[in-house]
């Protein structure tokens, strides 16, 4: 295992450092042409907020492989007279997630109609904030403004803007080969983000699958990324100077990589959702808090591997593990919750997945820490490693 994370999972911080700082610059540039070019838009039109807040694994020091991968929320400004409603207990949505929509109030003003007719849907009789309209609109933005931050940018580095339908749009980076000593060529998912105050955002809830009914445009999905950066900080703080809970994950991530590579269709592509990096951080995070956090020194990495294992397996068993920041009342008083959040219903993350499905993701789990020096023997070849995905 040791081995494994050495020569496959850690990353340089020399090249993880450069990647973000490059990746930091251009989107600064990027972002304050786009502000530039919506200002003042008046009531009827959307904008960004001039900032953007970074997320995901290359930010919470856990990424695995090669830091060429990168999450950025972009916050946008919208009119007033929308009014965030959760909607999970309606049973709108996919399950295992929490919903959100952004209904228009009582008696929408008759001057805010062509921003209605431009970027709402109607849902249950009132007006909604349309997640696709936003996405279509967010990308063509970009788009328009890409040429201006191409010429500026062009001494260090060449961009490019990539969309798919119902996804956020993704920005190619490949540096110039004087300007960046790492020279790795870098995506950027850049996810247009709204603002709920207290550090919160909804973004477009992403497509489940490719034969899977895509979800409500009115619906919007949550993000707790700056929630979830502070308990890692807590936790950094509380714990062992020498913790190996991050090495702990980042060895499950890449085991969980490897084992992939020799499922079959159709439970690989479950294999990779039931078992997604949000899921194993959110079992991580439970089990943190279940113990004494001097339990997490390095020389006990083979046992809170194991423990972390277990636990996951006893979640997948029970088809239960609640998403961590959602009615939560166990966090420590360090990491203070928005009320938004105290006050939501719990979602369980696997309620997505089927008995079936969950008990054989819990054999094979089991299966792959078990047999871990064959798995990692065997998928470390050249034959069976695949290139990294973009996000």
């Amino acid at each position: 295992l040791e081995s494994f994370y050495a020569r496959q999972l850690r990353l340089s911080p020399h090249v993880l450092g450069h990647s973000k700082a490059h990746v930091g610059r251009v989107v600064a540039e990027l972002v304050r042409a786009a502000k530039a070019q919506g200002l003042q838009p008046g009531p009827l039109a959307l904008s960004l907020r001039g900032d953007f807040v970074r997320i995901g694994s290359a930010y919470e020091q856990h990424k695995v492989r090669s830091p060429d991968c990168f999450d950025i929320l972009v916050p946008l400004r919208l009119p007033p007279h929308l009014e965030p409603q959760p909607r999970c207990a309606d049973g709108l949505g996919p399950r295992g997630a929490f919903v959100c929509g952004l209904r228009a109030r009582a008696g929408w003003p008759r001057r805010y109609r062509p921003f209605a007719e431009g970027f709402c849907v109607e849902l249950q009789g009132r007006s909604h904030l349309s997640s696709g309209l936003v996405l279509r609109w967010f990308q063509g933005h970009l788009q328009r403004c890409l040429g201006a931050v191409r010429y500026r940018l062009q001494e260090r580095c060449r961009i490019s803007l990539s969309a798919c339908p119902g996804r956020p749009p993704t920005l190619h980076i490949v540096p110039c080969s004087d300007y960046v000593c790492c020279h790795i060529s870098m995506a950027v998912r850049l996810i247009p983000a709204i603002p709920l105050g207290d550090t919160l955002y909804l973004m477009a809830l992403p497509p489940e699958g490719p034969q899977a009914p895509p979800a409500p445009e009115a619906l919007w999905g949550l993000n707790a990324s700056r929630q979830e950066q502070r308990l890692l900080s807590w936790l950094k703080e509380q714990a062992p100077a020498s913790s190996c809970h991050l090495k702990c994950l980042q060895i499950l991530k890449g085991l969980r990589d490897l084992r992939g590579q020799g499922l079959e269709e159709p439970f690989c592509s479950q294999w990779g959702r039931v078992l997604s990096s949000y899921v194993l951080k959110t079992a991580l995070f439970s089990l943190l808090l279940q113990g004494p956090l001097e339990a997490w020194d390095e020389r006990f990495l083979l046992e809170r591997l194991e423990d972390l294992v277990l636990y996951l397996r006893d979640c997948l068993r029970k088809q239960v593990l609640m998403h961590f920041f959602l009615g939560n009342a166990s966090l420590p008083e360090a990491v203070a919750l928005p009320r938004f959040l105290k006050e939501a219903a719990p979602v369980n993350l696997l309620a997505a997945f089927d008995g079936p499905t969950l008990d054989l993701a819990a054999f094979q789990l089991i299966n792959t820490w078990i047999q871990a020096p064959h798995v990692i023997r065997m998928y470390s070849s050249p034959r069976y490693l695949r290139p990294a995905l973009t996000p």
